[in-house]
């Protein structure tokens, strides 16, 4: 097996930043009691201040007076964690957060689909650069010493490394670098003891009478000498994902950038689930008044991202607001398998132009649901009441000959001369039990405008006609 360990140095940052419109705007994160508030993390803009991490609040803003401060929240970072797994999960079916600061997985088995390392690492690394995640990336054959090498410093960042080159590669390691507890680290230390190779040529049984048990068990997880008990993520069942607005929004136009980060969100955690949305629940946060609720449904599974904003985008600058907002969630609970469409080939122009799916939705969106209907058909011969404003649970074969694509409401006289008749003709005798009984035969006629026609007239004549309907 081979573990490769995605290392997460600075999550909490990573997530404030997503929902900032500006990241290269100075940014800290505060922990702390309220009356000694602490800078937890800062970004590299912050840090061109001289802001540091422990350093105190009032100082801070002494240095930096524009540094936009937020509290550190380790269950939002958490959760963000949490969709990086599902994200990885595409790539191996055994992804693991065990490790603190990191999602470890297992690539073994992976490289029949994704290649080698480095083809894996370069896929790894774009899709979270894209995602605006800041990563260390490592594989070594076990993954404690995955996890210990992509958090150790940059200098181990994408190392692919063998069980040939494991020892010294674990060896030229700083103690205090190995994922060890802060009093171990310190004892090795008072012991003369600075990097790990020093520890692992010290008798095994003179380092355990001078460090807890821990220390080896960690020493021998990292080398392979005892194996690591790993717990195995397992994707959620349904995704919710909330972002806190600085201050209150008014305008749809502003609600636009939170709600992209939410879906795209959406869409890779879709991805990894191999699955679709047909329904999005957004919920818009007000200061003391009721959530406003704004339903987005689908006909059909859909996972695009770009589909989704502009569906949900064009749903959202609809809906009424009794006031500011303050915060934005999507839930989206049940998830379809999803089929994707299929493709021309050949299509040169598939930018320039809409599946019927896609403009099906984006109608629904902007007119309503009521307002976009499917048409069903209906085992009656009568062209008037052959059809219905839905699609019905029993599918009903079409009719042989061909209909017309625009039925009129109601036949009118055919004003147009006749230049020669295409087809027919068709009886259509029926209705007789209902009181609303028709006899007529129907032509496909091509009048002098070069149109086609649907028109009828009596049994056994030729004209008058009446018009039924045209063909496209």
């Amino acid at each position: 097996m081979e573990w490769a360990c995605i290392g997460l140095p600075q999550l909490a940052l990573d997530k404030r930043q997503r929902e900032m419109e500006n990241p290269a705007q100075p940014l800290a994160l505060l922990t702390g009691p309220i009356q000694r508030r602490v800078l937890h993390a800062v970004n590299v803009a912050a840090q061109g201040f001289g802001l540091s991490m422990g350093m105190p609040l009032a100082s801070a803003q002494a240095l930096c007076p524009q540094v936009q401060l937020h509290p550190f929240d380790p269950v939002t970072t958490e959760q963000l964690r949490q969709r990086i797994a599902a994200w990885a999960y595409r790539f191996s079916a055994q992804v693991s957060t065990d490790f603190s600061e990191a999602v470890v997985l297992e690539i073994g088995r992976s490289r029949r689909l994704f290649g080698e390392w480095p083809e894996l690492q370069a896929r790894l690394r774009d899709e979270l650069q894209a995602w605006g995640i800041t990563h260390r990336l490592c594989a070594a054959p076990y993954p404690t010493a995955a996890h210990v090498l992509a958090m150790a410093g940059d200098e181990f960042d994408g190392w692919g490394v063998d069980a040939s080159r494991l020892q010294a590669a674990l060896g030229c390691l700083p103690v205090h670098r190995a994922g060890l507890d802060a009093a171990s680290v310190l004892s090795l230390q008072r012991l003369g003891l600075r990097q790990l190779r020093q520890v692992f040529d010290l008798p095994r049984d003179g380092l355990a009478r001078r460090t807890s048990p821990q220390v080896l068990l960690q020493l021998d997880r990292m080398r392979g000498l005892l194996p690591t008990p790993v717990r195995y993520y397992h994707p959620l069942e349904q995704f919710d994902a909330r972002i806190e607005f600085d201050a209150e929004v008014e305008s749809h136009l502003a609600l636009a950038f939170p709600l992209r980060r939410l879906i795209d969100d959406l869409a890779l955690f879709l991805s990894a689930r191999d699955g679709g949305a047909q329904q999005l629940s957004l919920y818009l946060d007000h200061e003391g008044r009721p959530q406003t609720h704004v339903e987005v449904g689908l006909l059909s599974p859909e996972r695009d991202s770009a589909r989704l904003f502009e569906l949900a985008r064009t749903r959202l600058e609809r809906a009424e607001c009794p006031a500011p907002v303050r915060g934005l969630r999507l839930r989206v609970t049940h998830l379809p398998p999803f089929v994707p469409g299929a493709h021309d080939l050949f299509d040169n122009r598939s930018q320039q132009t809409l599946t019927w799916p896609q403009l099906r939705e984006r109608l629904r969106a902007r007119l309503g649901d009521a307002s976009v209907q499917g048409v069903g058909l209906r085992a009656e011969h009568r062209p008037e009441l052959a059809t219905l404003p839905h699609v019905p649970s029993k599918v009903v074969a079409p009719p042989e000959q061909a209909r017309p694509a625009w039925l009129l409401s109601a036949p009118i006289p055919l004003r147009e001369r006749v230049v020669q008749i295409v087809s027919g003709p068709e009886r259509i005798e029926s209705g007789w039990w209902d009181g609303a009984d028709v006899r007529r035969d129907y032509y496909r006629v091509e009048t002098a405008a070069g149109q086609q026609a649907w028109v009828f007239c009596a049994p056994g004549e030729r004209g008058p006609y009446m018009l039924h309907g045209w063909f496209a």
